[in-house]
């Protein structure tokens, strides 16, 4: 019996392959994009998945300023910060983040679902976040990913 073939491969940083992914959110629920590209930020859609490596890919969110909530979450939800001293909480709502820019809501959404420690910091490097259809990543050849088609 061979039993190389039962040892676990684990990635890290020198055999990881990033790769460029662009993801349309135009028309898309905003918590629903945002697990799919905490995901792919993760890496969670490779077969070398590793846990405590920063396998997952640099992804670039274009038509950022068309994403959805229903109902009245864009006033009535609220997400918090703060600042470490008394009385220094502060509560936002989407429509604030959106008005500061689409960049602030995404990556308070996404940083919520990513983990907490340096490593959650290092992925989040990796999402880049625009307004319109146009970004600056063309010299990178990023492929167009169709968030539907994932689970």
């Amino acid at each position: 019996m061979d039993t190389l073939s039962f040892k676990t491969v684990s990635a890290n940083k020198a055999t990881v392959t990033k790769e460029w992914v662009v993801v349309d959110a135009t028309g898309q629920s905003l918590g629903r994009v945002c697990s799919k590209i905490a995901k792919l930020l993760r890496g969670k859609y490779k077969p070398n998945f590793t846990p405590h490596v920063d396998c997952g890919d640099n992804v670039i969110v274009i038509n950022a300023d068309k994403v959805v909530l229903t109902g009245k979450k864009w006033d009535d939800r609220v997400y918090l910060k703060f600042s470490g001293y008394p009385g220094g909480q502060r509560q936002f709502s989407p429509r604030f983040l959106q008005a500061k820019g689409s960049d602030r809501l995404f990556r308070k959404v996404v940083k919520g679902m990513l983990p907490k420690n340096r490593l959650g910091a290092a992925i989040l490097a990796n999402l880049y976040v625009y307004d319109g259809a146009e970004h600056k990543h063309e010299a990178q050849q990023p492929r167009l990913i169709d968030l539907n088609t994932l689970k």
